[in-house]
């Protein structure tokens, strides 16, 4: 069984969870992001592609799939920018935010063949335009000279944060360019080498992620100040 909620059930727990964060939803929005869902839901029988609780859909599950990334859109503009997002896994953030940013050129990097598979799937079914998927390594894709010094927002969940990560970040956007970096509320997150933390922001609320903001400083020597949890909430 890959879900026991109805659709109404599922657009009814939606609206609620997104009303508790103050995003609102669209019909056309709302049908795609199910859409994704029951995709996902239907792929993770038989690939590892997320631990949440798919088939009851619980709150958590709802928030951290859908409504967090709906709730960071507001640091995101609806703009032609470049955005590669790391280490993709079941496609969130990436997917449920480029639906509400459907102007963004997206690339999703993603090793794990099955993975990667899922994302190109997820793409073709949502008709999601401007975007591609990368079946690599993200460090590899930073050593692209096309794709060195191009991106103007990198987005990254559930990915290890240590020198590699914040190098190939730092590697793929532009100067001036942003890192948001989606993490539980009480991760405390060194300062990367190269980057300026901007803020640490809670996404919907107690107990939700948190969302810490830095952009690419001028030179790899500045170092930024560290974030020790959330210093400003939703």
């Amino acid at each position: 069984m890959t879900s026991r909620i109805t659709s109404r059930e599922f657009h009814e727990r939606l609206s609620r969870r997104a009303r508790k964060a103050e995003v609102t939803l669209t019909a056309p929005v709302v049908e795609r992001l199910e859409a994704y869902y029951r995709l996902l839901a239907r792929w993770n029988t038989k690939t590892n592609l997320t631990a949440l609780q798919l088939e009851e859909f619980t709150d958590p599950a709802v928030d951290r799939l859908l409504v967090e990334p709906l709730a960071a859109a507001r640091f995101v503009d609806d703009s032609p920018l470049v955005w590669f997002d790391l280490g993709s896994g079941g496609g969130s953030p990436a997917i449920p935010l480029k639906i509400v940013r459907p102007a963004a050129r997206l690339t999703m990097v993603e090793s794990k063949a099955r993975k990667a598979a899922f994302l190109r799937e997820a793409v073709r079914v949502l008709d999601l335009q401007n975007t591609s998927v990368e079946d690599a390594r993200f460090e590899d894709i930073a050593a692209r000279p096309s794709a060195t010094g191009m991106a103007e927002l990198v987005t990254v969940r559930a990915v290890k944060t240590d020198k590699v990560l914040f190098h190939a970040s730092r590697a793929l956007l532009r100067e001036g360019g942003r890192l948001m970096l989606f993490c539980s509320s009480d991760t405390k997150i060194p300062a990367p080498l190269g980057f300026q933390v901007l803020e640490a922001a809670r996404l919907c609320g107690p107990g939700s992620s948190q969302i810490v903001e830095c952009v690419r400083a001028e030179s790899p020597g500045d170092v930024s100040r560290e974030t020790k949890g959330t210093s400003q909430t939703h």
